[in-house]
């Protein structure tokens, strides 16, 4: 394994929104955090946003991550302004070619990409430019490399399987931090399967979400259920 493809023992960021709901084409973004660090033990910069929604968030929303609308009113942006500058600095370690630590990419990546739609008239890819994010999913990882194990992968539960500190779990800095720590513990354990430069990691990821979402329609489709899975990743395309 050559120094370029230890990716977990350099330079990650990491991405975490909370949000009005989980409906990526339709929910809001209340607060997002990117948290930059060099190495592993070294100290993380941390960038962090919280935006008026310009919609109520819903109790079951504010429930989870705490923020209030009163809250956002006094202390939050304009939407179109948040939404930009999370795009823009995610673009930018896009172009340094950090690897984006994004738990359950799909959900923030596409979340993102429909609010710079709907409050900025663009896109992410317009922010990127024509540059890739080289995204780290800890969630299709584990599933990668312990297929069969038992019980949810929430964020919760991986840092418990991993022995991951999460204090303050669903604080987008918080979340964002337990995933970055995340995602270098199981580049460390499982260094056979996952140890390739980050381009090819992102590439690999995409087949294997690919082949996880199939798994679980099948269990859907079994049981009967109307659930409908998507299998794209790290971005759903628009509609």
């Amino acid at each position: 394994m050559t120094e370029f493809s230890r990716w977990y023992e350099g330079p990650l960021a990491s991405f975490d929104t909370e949000t009005t709901g989980v409906d990526v084409e339709q929910d809001r973004i209340v607060s997002a955090a990117l948290l930059v660090q060099s190495a592993p033990g070294a100290p993380v910069l941390r960038e962090s946003w919280l935006a008026d929604p310009g919609v109520p968030i819903p109790d079951g929303a504010r429930a989870v991550h705490g923020i209030t609308d009163e809250q956002v009113r006094a202390h939050g942006r304009p939407p179109a302004e948040v939404t930009d500058r999370i795009a823009t600095a995610l673009a930018a370690q896009a172009r340094a070619g950090v690897p984006l630590v994004v738990m359950n990419a799909p959900y923030d990546l596409t979340l993102l990409d429909r609010e710079l739609r709907r409050h900025g008239r663009t896109t992410l890819a317009a922010h990127l430019a024509g540059t890739q994010l080289l995204v780290v999913d800890p969630r299709v990882l584990d599933k990668h490399v312990d297929r069969y194990r038992k019980g949810r992968r929430t964020l919760t539960d991986l840092c418990a399987h991993y022995g991951i500190p999460l204090e303050g779990a669903h604080d987008a800095g918080a979340d964002a931090l337990a995933a970055l720590q995340l995602v270098r513990v199981l580049g460390e354990r499982h260094s056979a399967a996952l140890g390739l430069p980050p381009a090819e990691l992102h590439l690999r990821q995409t087949a294997w979400h690919a082949a996880q979402a199939r798994g679980l329609q099948a269990w859907f489709d079994r049981s009967g259920a109307q659930e409908q899975v998507d299998r794209s990743w790290p971005l759903r395309p628009a509609a």
